[in-house]
């Protein structure tokens, strides 16, 4: 399997079925992962900021620094591989409050909320997250079948769902997957 690495403000795009997108040590920042299971195209996102507006030079450098150009970013690839927009399973990892134990700066907090409030605009439903918390985040985007692998920083390793709850599951006790 061919493993493609996404660094801090970075985002990749892959319609390789061999392919697998891993980021690592998500704190504060954010991992956007896209997954369109009829085309078998896979992005993924890794965002540390969540206003371009916060510095608009570096934006222009570096879209995918932030939270709102790099989630564009993100989205004009799959497109341009593909991708509809109607068939994305979207899911998020990170958020986590770390470096920071008295909450001053909340980066984390604020960078989820930034996500959604995109991912909102966009007309966009959230299929599973594992966001906030106090550990690291490793992801993994396994382009063959649409497995996004989240690995705590304490060795815990799950697999995100590929759909939210239904609210008969909701109501019937299924547990949450956000770290919130």
């Amino acid at each position: 399997m061919k493993t493609l690495v996404i660094g801090i403000s970075d985002c990749q795009v892959s319609n390789q079925p061999d392919t697998e997108l891993v980021t690592y040590a998500l704190g504060s920042c954010i991992a956007v992962s896209v997954w369109d299971p009829s085309r078998r195209i896979a992005g993924l996102l890794h965002f540390m900021l969540p206003e371009s507006s916060m510095d608009a030079q570096k934006a222009g450098a570096t879209p995918c620094m932030f939270a709102d150009t790099g989630i564009d970013r993100l989205f004009k690839a799959v497109a341009e591989m593909g991708a509809e927009r109607r068939r994305l399973v979207v899911r998020l990892a990170g958020g986590a409050q770390v470096l920071d134990p008295q909450g001053v700066f909340n980066i984390g907090k604020r960078n989820y909320q930034a996500a959604r409030k995109m991912l909102w605009k966009l007309g966009i439903l959230i299929a599973s997250e594992a966001v906030g918390g106090e550990v690291s985040r490793t992801v993994r985007l396994i382009n063959e079948d649409g497995r996004f692998r989240v690995r705590e920083g304490n060795g815990a390793e799950q697999d995100l769902p590929l759909h939210a709850p239904s609210r008969k599951e909701a109501g019937n006790g299924v547990p949450s997957v956000a770290g919130r």
